[in-house]
């Protein structure tokens, strides 16, 4: 028997494609009550703190609250631009620049961002995508290692959303990109591009090089979570693309929270290792943070280089992350388009001609 297949018709107004980019999340402002708003929404999802909720509310609301909203505030406020958060900047600059990317290659899609905790939330841009005539939407998270306090939460909300809805979005999901070609060659632009402007590391004369991934319990590892080893793949071939050894190029840790035993090695520590061993200079990138935030920024940016100056070392250097960097909004476009196959996406003749004529 015969079929005959035709290729996907081209997108009408009221049919069109989505492609939802999702980050973590941020206050709406550096203050104590705007943190202690998000921190709530943050700390009270069962995939990130997984113990019993009415014990854990009850910590939550009584301490952990008040104390860490009014810490978290003065940290933010440090990072905080005159545009508003780091990350909601940089989250906004990539939708632009995919837009563009995918405007030029003819392809007809909407792009948008939500945030896991905080707004634009996942169901209220779903549903503006779907006001607007979209039909499919592509979720990409914006973790190229997946989680399941990550991508797992963010496919949580985006299902629930879809729970209320009568008349329901096609969706589809990006689990991960840890390993994907272009993201790999991205990060090492990204390095690279620093060090032809900052001059690169003596890894002779020890120098060195780490890759500080956010961290999570060790128990989600024991349960199953591919996150670590995800880590550990990019780290590798990114160290790879870079011409650097295990001992030059070295994966930690950051951001434990709580008493429970996460992923080593932690990063603090080893930024106090080697500013008292005397390490001359060190670089610290973080590849699983594709916007610049308070992990990076301050975490990083400021306490992680008053512990490694501290100790001892003498020269202390935090690489950007891919931000709007064009390799990276690159990679995202292909990989965003990999994922569109088979769903009408290309742009209707007359738009392209006109395109092209311009």
């Amino acid at each position: 028997m015969h079929f005959d297949l035709e290729l996907p018709s081209q997108p009408s107004a009221s049919h069109r494609v989505g492609v939802l980019l999702i980050n973590l999340g941020t206050p709406a402002a550096p203050t104590p009550r705007a943190v202690r708003r998000y921190l709530a929404e943050f700390l009270s999802d069962p995939r990130v703190i997984e113990i019993p909720a009415p014990l854990w509310q009850i910590v939550l609301r009584a301490l952990i609250l008040p104390l860490r909203g009014r810490a978290s505030a003065r940290k933010y406020a440090t990072i905080w631009e005159a545009e508003g958060s780091p990350l909601r900047v940089h989250t906004e600059r990539q939708v632009d620049g995919l837009r563009q990317r995918l405007a030029a290659g003819r392809y007809s899609v909407l792009v948008d961002y939500a945030m896991r905790y905080g707004t634009p939330s996942i169901g209220n841009v779903l549903n503006q995508l779907k006001r607007a005539g979209a039909e499919r939407v592509l979720l990409v998270p914006l973790y190229p290692q997946y989680s399941a306090s990550t991508s797992a939460s963010a496919f949580d909300a985006a299902f629930s959303a879809l729970a209320r809805m009568r008349n329901q979005l096609e969706i589809r999901t990006i689990k991960h990109y840890a390993d994907y070609p272009a993201y790999i060659e991205a990060l090492a632009s990204q390095v690279l591009r620093y060090w032809q402007q900052h001059g690169r590391p003596d890894f002779t004369a020890g120098d060195r090089l780490l890759l500080s991934f956010h961290g999570v319990p060790k128990r989600t590892l024991d349960l199953g979570d591919p996150y670590a080893e995800q880590c550990r793949q990019t780290a590798t071939l990114l160290a790879h693309a870079l011409g650097l050894t295990e001992v030059e190029c070295r994966l930690t840790f950051q951001s434990r929270f709580g008493r429970a035993q996460w992923l080593q090695p932690y990063t603090a520590p080893t930024l106090q290792e080697l500013g008292a061993a005397g390490a001359g200079r060190v670089d610290v990138f973080c590849p699983g943070f594709t916007s610049d935030c308070l992990e990076t920024l301050e975490e990083i940016g400021i306490e992680g280089r008053d512990t490694f100056l501290r100790a001892g070392g003498r020269e202390f250097h935090r690489i950007p992350c891919v931000n709007d960097a064009q390799p990276w909004i690159r990679a995202l476009a292909e990989i965003v388009v990999t994922h569109l196959q088979g769903w009408p996406i290309a742009m209707p003749q007359q738009s392209a001609a006109a395109t092209t004529s311009a």
